[in-house]
């Protein structure tokens, strides 16, 4: 590379590089609790999306808030669309066949 066409960079602040960006909200996620029925929001770190081979073995789980009760739903392609994009951890689950 030349001289040239580095020089440019070496003479930007952290905050020039920045400076158009926009703070981004994070995500949350409305989910209900089927033992004591509460409704409430849940950052993307506190679900779980596991990967299976078929539907029956793709799900998403949560503690509830509010019970305490372990959570765990059937998640079909969108809504594992959602929870990958909005930064849900995930866990690919293999087959053992």
């Amino acid at each position: 590379m030349s001289e040239s066409s580095t020089s440019g960079v070496r003479g930007m602040t952290v905050a020039a590089a920045f400076a158009g960006m926009k703070s981004v909200a994070p995500v949350v996620f409305r989910a209900g609790c089927p033992d004591c029925r509460g409704r409430f929001e849940l950052a993307a770190s506190a679900l779980r999306l596991a990967i299976g081979a078929t539907s029956r073995t793709t799900f998403y789980s949560f503690t509830c808030p509010e019970c305490g009760a372990a959570v765990r739903k059937p998640a079909g392609q969108r809504i594992v669309e959602l929870l990958t994009g909005g930064g849900v951890s995930t866990l690919r689950l293999h087959s053992t066949l």
